[in-house]
């Protein structure tokens, strides 16, 4: 656990961007039992949180993607992080819409995206990667070469973790679920034996034995 790992993770449980409650448990659209709720947009609105979060997207795409040209964010969570990330380190920035729209160029890529330039994908949350791996797919059709992604938290599920490997691109993170978990029970948010039922959550989504642990 590195200290960029522990602040983001102190950090997102203080403004409940990430929130635990394992003993009553959320409900996922697709029906799912979830003790954790993440909604990272809460990070825009919390300045000394939101200072943390884009000077460490920063500080990722320095270190591991030094060559990066362009930034582009998913939408509609990874914009905003893209723009003051872009911001901060000098870089343009755009973003791709979920589908093109219907209208004037009918663009699906926004902002100037030139074939073969190197493209950092900037993203807030990663579960299962579809969304985000749909992202690197589109830049890769219009002829970027993308390095990899940032993001601000992975939940590191193994659907996840399969998927990006399958579709050859890296991920790096502020933080993980892991982490977020046992700082959340050093920090009093929960209880320190509700950290293996929150991981048993992660390992098998779809297994709602946790809940009764």
């Amino acid at each position: 656990m590195t200290e960029l790992q522990k602040t983001i993770a102190k950090d997102l449980l203080s403004i409940q961007a990430v929130f635990f409650r394992p003993d009553e448990p959320f409900t996922w659209a697709s029906g799912i039992k979830s003790p954790v709720y993440c909604d990272n947009r809460l990070t825009l609105t919390a300045p000394p949180v939101r200072t943390d979060v884009e000077e460490g997207l920063a500080q990722l795409v320095r270190t591991h993607y030094p060559q990066a040209e362009v930034l582009m964010g998913t939408s509609t969570a990874g914009i905003a992080h893209a723009a003051i990330v872009g911001h901060l380190m000098g870089l343009p920035m755009g973003y791709v819409r979920s589908g093109a729209k219907d209208h004037g160029r009918q663009n699906q890529i926004e902002g100037k995206l030139e074939p073969g330039q190197k493209v950092v994908v900037v993203e807030d949350l990663i579960s299962t990667g579809g969304s985000v791996i749909e992202v690197v797919n589109i830049l890769r059709e219009a002829g970027a070469e993308v390095l990899g992604i940032v993001s601000i938290f992975t939940y590191g599920m193994e659907k996840g973790l399969k998927r990006l490997s399958e579709a050859q691109v890296e991920n790096h993170s502020l933080t993980n679920f892991d982490v977020i978990a046992e700082i959340a029970a050093q920090e009093d948010y929960i209880r320190s034996e509700d950290v293996a039922r929150l991981i048993a959550f992660r390992n098998n989504p779809s297994d709602e034995s946790w809940i009764k642990q």
